[in-house]
C-alpha cells in the first residue's frame, strides 16, 4: 500500500468459469448492495480488464494470490490500467462453474463480501479466466 487510501484483499478458494469481462456480474452485485442499503456500482471497463489480465496471469503460470507473478498488487495493477484510484479491492476465486456459484461463494465469505459491500466503492469490473479462475475488481475514483 504505497498509496494514500483504502486497499482492501481477500482471498476465497471457490471455484468459477472463464471467459472474458463477465459485466453479467453487474445486476447480480447491485441486487445484493441495494438489498444492503448500498449505492449501485457502474461497470468499468478498465477494471475488468485489469480482472481479465490477472486471472489469465494467474492460470498461465500456475498461481493462486493477490499478488501477481511480477510480485504487483491490485492496487498497482489497477494503477498501471491508468486508473486513479482513492479505493480498490480484489476478490479472487477458482474452480466454480458459473457467475451465480462464485458471486454466492463470495457473499458468503466475510471478507469477500465486506468487498462487495463497501460503501467506498463506486465501479466494479468481473473476469473469468482459464481453470475457471474468478477476480473481482472493486474501486473508486479520486
Amino acid at each position: 500500500m504505497n498509496r494514500r487510501g483504502l486497499l482492501i484483499g481477500a482471498m476465497c478458494f471457490v471455484a468459477a468459469p472463464a471467459g472474458a469481462g463477465e459485466e453479467a456480474a453487474l445486476d447480480p452485485v447491485n441486487r445484493f448492495r441495494r438489498r444492503q442499503g448500498r449505492q449501485a456500482l457502474r461497470w468499468s471497463p478498465v477494471l475488468a480488464a485489469v480482472a481479465q489480465a490477472h486471472a489469465e496471469d494467474m492460470a498461465r503460470n500456475g498461481f493462486f494470490s493477490h499478488s501477481g507473478s511480477d510480485g504487483s498488487d491490485v492496487g498497482a495493477r489497477v494503477s498501471r490500467a491508468g486508473y486513479r484510484w482513492c479505493a480498490v479491492a480484489e476478490n479472487i476465486a477458482r474452480g466454480q462453474r458459473s457467475l451465480a456459484a462464485v458471486l454466492e461463494g463470495w457473499k458468503g465469505s466475510s471478507g469477500h463480501r465486506r468487498n462487495m459491500l463497501s460503501r467506498r466503492m463506486s465501479e466494479i469490473g468481473v473476469a473469468r479466466g482459464p481453470g475457471n479462475t474468478w477476480v473481482m475488481v472493486l474501486a473508486s475514483g479520486c
